[in-house]
């Protein structure tokens, strides 16, 4: 009898301790995850950085060329700082919205460009130019890294038991960075 009672709590600490082992493999699995949405998120910042620093370079190449389009230049430089502000609150909708203001403010710049041909053979201005489609296809990458680590963390905790673990440890969905339906139109192009 003493010997049953030894088999049965050896059986349940076995089991004990493979629940335990099982819960910290999830935990550690989830924290791994959510670190790597983090460090992508941070390559998206690090990109759109990259960008707002390039960009007063861009914007005063086009000025010795344009200096009488003062609102534009003043759209660029508020979107700017809104998109700086935005970077530091980790709100993937603020960085979304700031970033489509900002686009918006450099497409109408780029416009610009079409109505000076002798800047468009600027070689400061084509450099900045590749530098910048460089840039945005960077920012691209970035994204699409970000979206794909959310999509592996989101399904992840979305799953029986895994959201149980989730749960307990904090773990919560991530945003994806998403275009808006503005972004989405086609462009203007003038010939």
């Amino acid at each position: 009898m003493k010997n049953m009672g030894c088999i049965i709590l050896i059986g349940i600490l076995v089991i004990l301790v493979m629940v335990a082992s099982a819960f910290f493999g999830v935990y550690n699995r989830l924290q791994t995850m959510d670190e790597t949405v983090n460090s992508q998120w941070a390559q998206v910042e690090n990109q759109l950085q990259r960008r707002n620093d390039l960009i007063p370079n861009l914007v005063n190449t086009v000025k010795g060329y344009a200096a009488h389009e003062n609102e534009i230049f003043t759209n660029i430089a508020n979107a700017r700082a809104k998109l700086s502000g935005a970077m530091g609150s980790n709100d993937v909708k603020a960085v979304q919205e700031s970033t489509n203001q900002l686009n918006t403010a450099l497409s109408r710049l780029l416009g610009i460009v079409e109505n000076y041909p002798n800047l468009k053979a600027d070689k400061a201005f084509i450099g900045l130019q590749d530098e910048l489609a460089g840039t945005e296809n960077r920012i691209t990458v970035a994204r699409m890294d970000y979206n794909n680590s959310v999509r592996v963390l989101n399904s992840e905790i979305r799953r029986f038991p895994i959201n149980i673990v989730a749960g307990i440890s904090g773990i919560k969905s991530r945003d994806y960075f998403e275009i808006t339906d503005e972004a989405k139109k086609v462009p203007e192009v003038k010939f």
